[in-house]
This record gives structure tokens, sequence and C-alpha cells, in this order.
């Protein structure tokens, strides 16, 4: 056993016990690895999953949380399922990486995204969010929301990160991102029950010519910028220019393409999510929308959107706030213990496995009232002020925190911001969406919604 248990703990109510077969937890986890997680994580605070003599712990409690991910994050690793699951495409990079090596890439891009920087992203952010508007309001058919998101946030990512790479091909690059995600259910069910990578799966071909296309169609990119002479000060020639600090190497242009790859997948991916289960909601709770309405024609008087505009929305920003709440578009922290260390009461050895269910956090029923219920309004100042710092994790924790969470948050409000105006959105079916997870949370099946123009007040 990798964590000690004693008796007193789980009498006291400390820790919660749960067993599954190894064949109904995989039968799970190919339909849909959110059904996988045990249904404890909604309510107690630790759970302890034991399957085939192999231990898990979810940690649910937002202190709890803090003490793993902040005070021992020295101990913790990536682990085993993070290798497998991203590494074929995202190599070594800043999602991937561990210690030193983590720590000097990370150091290398953040000037990327301070506050100054992000302030002269809102022009593309904005002109991406128009030319989508301008599309949708061409088009009849129904919209799959989702793609229309992945769409333009990509947009955005080329043009910020990339200074505008025009010789990236969108589309295909969207559908191989899919092709590498769509098999991980099987890549992770394989590792949890310790099946031997060389077993075979359905998409493992697919998924490994879209890591193929990925990887070469961005080294291309690195190759080209490298060879010419101007610098343009964006993400790739940030990467081009740094050392670590310690040895004083730059960074191989395979490593270049871990991180831009890590940018392209993890930016553009969670956003466009966020935005579209944002959308969804708000086609569902009309009022909501119209307060969102009020406050974007307050602030901007009749004007045409502009980027002085975006940092007053906060009404818009909750309301994205409140969506990432309920569809947390990277649902499940994993970690993998180098060092052991006590989590509360709990003795935790090397090689124990640690989850944080964002998903079963945000929606704890001793952490929210009527957790179910989409309210914005939880977001708002005022409301925020007594709750755990740890009750809320859209964008990770502790060091490992994702550097893009605020880029993310102002590419949302300035999107929501320029669509919502002109176009009124409708779901076509009344069937709700099921969440699925597919390493980010996606609609199992597409959100299609009609857009029609908006009558004026």
């Amino acid at each position: 056993m990798n964590i000690a248990v004693n008796q007193a703990q789980l009498e006291a109510g400390d820790l919660v016990e749960t067993r599954r077969s190894p064949l109904g937890l995989f039968a799970a986890i190919l339909r849909n690895p959110l059904t996988a997680l045990p249904p404890e994580i909604f309510r107690e605070k630790l759970v302890l999953a034991s399957v085939a003599g192999r231990q898990s712990l979810y940690v649910c409690d937002p202190p709890l949380i803090q003490e793993a991910l902040v005070r021992n994050a020295a101990s913790l690793g990536k682990g085993e399922i993070a290798r497998k699951v991203l590494g074929p495409a995202l190599g070594d990079g800043l999602l991937t990486a561990e210690g030193a090596h983590w720590r000097w890439q990370r150091q290398s891009v953040a000037a990327g995204f301070q506050h100054e920087k992000l302030i002269g992203f809102l022009p593309a952010m904005i002109g991406a969010a128009e030319d989508t508007k301008k599309r949708w309001q061409s088009m009849t058919a129904p919209l799959d929301i989702g793609h229309e998101m992945m769409r333009t946030t990509f947009a955005i990512i080329v043009e910020t990160m990339l200074s505008g790479s025009a010789s990236l091909d969108v589309g295909r690059v969207e559908r191989s991102i899919t092709d590498y995600l769509e098999p991980t259910s099987y890549v992770f069910a394989y590792t949890m029950l310790g099946l031997p990578e060389w077993v075979p799966y359905p998409g493992r071909v697919r998924a490994r010519a879209a890591t193929g296309y990925l990887r070469e169609s961005i080294g291309e990119l690195v190759t080209a910028r490298r060879a010419g002479a101007s610098r343009r000060g964006d993400l790739l020639d940030m990467l081009l220019d740094a050392t670590d600090p310690e040895t004083g190497r730059a960074m191989q242009d395979s490593e270049i393409v871990d991180n831009l790859l890590t940018f392209i997948t993890a930016g553009h991916e969670t956003t466009a999510l966020g935005l579209a289960w944002t959308l969804h909601l708000l086609a569902e709770h009309p009022s909501v929308e119209q307060q969102v309405l009020d406050e974007i024609a307050r602030v901007t008087q009749g004007t045409a959107l502009a980027p002085e505009h975006v940092g007053q929305l906060s009404f818009t920003k909750a309301v994205f706030q409140e969506s990432m709440r309920l569809y947390p578009p990277a649902p499940v922290i994993t970690r993998q213990v180098e060092k052991p260390f006590d989590l509360g009461s709990l003795s935790l050895g090397e090689g124990t496995v640690l989850y944080v269910p964002i998903q079963a956090v945000h929606r704890h029923e001793k952490l929210w009232t009527e957790p179910e219920r989409f309210d914005p309004t939880r977001f708002l100042p005022e409301a925020s002020k007594g709750r755990h710092r740890y009750a809320y994790l859209p964008f990770g924790a502790g060091p490992r925190i994702c550097i893009g969470s605020a880029f993310a948050t102002m590419e949302a409000v300035a999107i929501l911001a320029a669509l919502l105006p002109s176009l009124k959105l409708a779901p076509v079916s009344r069937e709700a969406p099921e969440p699925s997870l597919k390493i980010t949370l996606r609609p199992r099946r597409p959100l299609m919604m009609t857009a029609s123009e908006r009558r004026a007040a």
C-alpha cells in the first residue's frame, strides 16, 4: 500500500474508501471517463479508490488541495498517466516537463503574459470575434458552436503568439487535435489498469498520424523563423531567444515545437470549450443573457467594442467564470508522489497517484450553495470574499497554475462582448448536453445552435 490509513481515520469520516472492479472501471472509462469517477467525490473530502490492488487518492477539500499542490508541490510529479496521454504530442514542453527543465521554460515565456502585453492583444481578440460574427451572419445552417469557438480562438493564438503565420492549415490542425484526443480514454484506461503500451486500441494509428502532422507543421514554422533575419517579439521569438539560466543552453527546435504545441492545443482548446459551454448556458438562461447585454450596452454607450471596454465588463466576466465552474475545461488534475509526505492525517508513499477532480470540487455539495445551479453572481466581488481560494480552480493551482489564465479570461470576455449584442443563439435540441472527458471537457455530441440577428430593444 502506498497510503498509510488507520481505522480511526475511516471512522472519523476523514477518508472514504471505494472499490471498483477492473472490468467495470475499464468499461466506464471507455464510455466517458467522467462516469468512472467515484460518486463520493461530490460530497467527501478525501476518497481512497482501490482497483486490482492499485490505490489512488481523490483530494476534494480546498485546504488539502492547497497543502498538496502548493506546499508539497516539490514532492509531486506529473506522473505516468500525463506522460503517456500528453507526451506523444507535447513532448517535454511546459505542460509536461518536470523540475528545473520546467522552471526555466516557464521563466522564458513569462514576460509574454504580463498585463501590459495582454492588453496589446485585445485588438486581435476583438478582430477575430468580429470575423466570426460576420461569418455567422452569412450562414443559415445550424452552427457547431464548439467548432466555431475553436476556429475563433485558434485565429487569436496564431495572430498573437505566432504573428499571423498564414502557412498553418487551421482546419487540419483542429482535426488533428481532435484525432489525437479522441482515443485518450483508452490510453488512460490502459495506464490505470497497468496494461502494456503495445496493446492496440481503436484510433491509435490516426492519433499517431495526427501527432506527426502537428509536430511537422509547427517544426516548419520554427525552421523558417530561425532562418529569417527579422524578429517579431512574439512567443516564437521568445522561445528562440530563451536560454537556461543555469546552463546557458538555448532551446532546441524540438523543445520549441513542444512548447508551441502546448500553447496551441491547450491555449485554444480550453478557452474555446469554456466559451461554447458559456453560450449554451446563456441560451438556456435568457434573464442572465439580458444582464450581459445590458452591461455591454452600458459600457460601450452604443459605440463599437474597443479594447478599453473589456476590463469594465465585470458581470460578463463572472458569467464566464461560472460557466467554468460548471464545466471546467480541464476537469481533473493528476499528480504522482515522488517524495513521501503527509497530507492531513495521511502518509503518502512514493508512487501514490493523486487526483484533484476539479469537476467535483466545483460542484461539491459542502462547498457551494445549490451547486448545480447556474448563478454568475457567485463571482461578483462581495460573494467571492468568503470562498476558499482553492474551491475554484479552472486553471489549476500552485506553481503549475496555467500561465495563460489571464489571457484566456480576457479573450473570452472580448469574444462574448463582440458576438452577443448582434446575434442571438438558440440550441437546436432540447436534450441536455453530456460533458465527456477527453483530457479536456468536450460535449459528447456537438453543441448545435442557430444564430439569428438580435432585434434592437
